[in-house]
């Protein structure tokens, strides 16, 4: 049985008040909050544990390195992907960079193409822009319905003989729309064509099974599962692991280095250079470690739940208008005013209710200009949400809409 009570009990954050108000985050798309263990985690392995990792012989060295080489089976446990297959990195963005400097750059010519969705993040767009503009790559759009669903069908389509790449999100930041990977990574390896997927939203909302959706590579991000920030990991697969070129050098990812050559370490430690954040990947350890023990079957169901309420809710106001209507959407709403008002004045209004959302582009600026708006306010719940703190949103909203509408 799913206890939010239970679980809101674990964020200590959770218990402040703002603006002389209970506080109702609702930010979770940008940054998820904290639960108490992982806090702990954190606080003790600067306090009692620390110690740089590998090589060390004495005992906090030796300790600091099976905590944290214990957490690539964690994330392995956790997106059902075999551990040698995780690289550690400070999260998404590091991770897709890693792909386009590593694996992209080394193979793509001019001419060579990237398809991509109108939905993604600057994350999953601006290394793809790197390769066009120093490299001359064509980077492919592929837009969305009105609904906001994304047509794997039409990804597939867009795959031509100079298709290098598709990279697509799980999950839009923006409008919720959960995209069918798996049915994109079947089209595209049909073709001959590898897949990266972004999984910032998704790996936090859903169970994730990678040995079922067969991509390439799978980004994490560790804030947004309520872990560390500065923590995150892709997964490659074993054929583009043995692909990759390294990304940075330094420490680590080295066996040897002579004034006449370098000889790399086995993957996954040649692409992790450098001192890395110890403590914060041991602290999304813990973090995935308290999410698999409440059950990824049972967050869904919960935050699907709060978001077919909250739908109901904000479709009552007429006078709102909610980009992103996919029937399977995750509980993520992007949304204006009619009206006059601003998206940073509708969060300014919120925020002296308590209500934490997110307002700008959302770092989805072609997804805003395909949509006609310049920026939207975003409420996006997790795990610790309720329809109490709806109804509190919902509130908040019609104040705005007095005052602005």
């Amino acid at each position: 049985m799913f206890d939010v009570q239970k679980v809101r009990a674990d964020f200590p954050i959770l218990s402040r008040e703002v603006n002389g108000k209970p506080l109702v985050y609702l930010d979770n798309g940008a940054s998820a909050q904290k639960p108490q263990v992982v806090i702990d985690a954190v606080t003790k392995g600067y306090a009692e544990e620390y110690a740089n990792v590998h090589r060390g012989l004495h005992y906090l060295s030796n300790l600091a390195t099976d905590k944290y080489e214990a957490v690539r089976g964690t994330i392995g446990r956790f997106l059902n992907a075999p551990e040698d297959n995780i690289i550690f990195n400070s999260g998404t963005t590091e991770g897709i960079n890693m792909v386009a400097y590593g694996w992209a750059a080394p193979r793509l010519q001019a001419g060579d193409e990237i398809v991509l969705s109108i939905m993604e993040h600057h994350a999953n767009i601006v290394p793809w822009h790197f390769l066009r503009e120093r490299q001359g790559v064509v980077i492919k759009w592929v837009d969305v319905d009105a609904n906001g669903d994304l047509d794997p069908q039409a990804v597939i389509d867009a795959i031509g003989p100079k298709t290098k790449l598709v990279a697509v999100t799980h999950m839009s930041n923006v409008l919720g729309t959960v995209v069918d990977v798996k049915a994109i990574c079947a089209g595209a390896h049909a073709k001959g064509v590898p897949v990266l997927i972004d999984g910032s939203q998704s790996a936090v909302h859903m169970p994730v099974d990678l040995s079922d959706i067969d991509c390439d590579f799978y980004a994490i991000t560790g804030h947004k599962l309520y872990g560390p920030s500065g923590s995150g990991a892709i997964y490659v697969s074993p054929e583009r692991m043995s692909e990759i070129q390294p990304f940075m050098g330094g420490g680590d990812m080295i066996r040897d280095v002579r004034r006449d050559g370098v000889d790399y370490n086995d993957a996954p430690m040649r692409f992790e250079a450098g001192t890395p954040g110890i403590v914060q990947t041991i602290g999304l350890g813990v973090a995935l470690d308290y999410m698999m023990a409440i059950g990824m079957e049972n967050i869904a169901a919960h935050e699907n739940a709060l978001r077919d309420y909250a739908r109901d809710r904000l479709d009552g106001l007429s006078w709102l208008s909610v980009q992103g209507r996919s029937a399977t959407k995750g509980a993520i709403f992007s949304f204006t005013i009619d009206g006059a008002a601003h998206a940073h004045d509708i969060s300014t209004v919120l925020d002296k209710k308590g209500v934490a959302v997110r307002a700008g582009t959302h770092c989805a600026m072609p997804l805003m200009e395909s949509m006609g708006v310049g920026a939207t306010c975003r409420a996006s719940f997790g795990v610790y949400n309720t329809t109490d703190e709806v109804d509190v949103l919902i509130d908040a909203l019609e104040l705005c809409h007095d005052l602005f509408g």
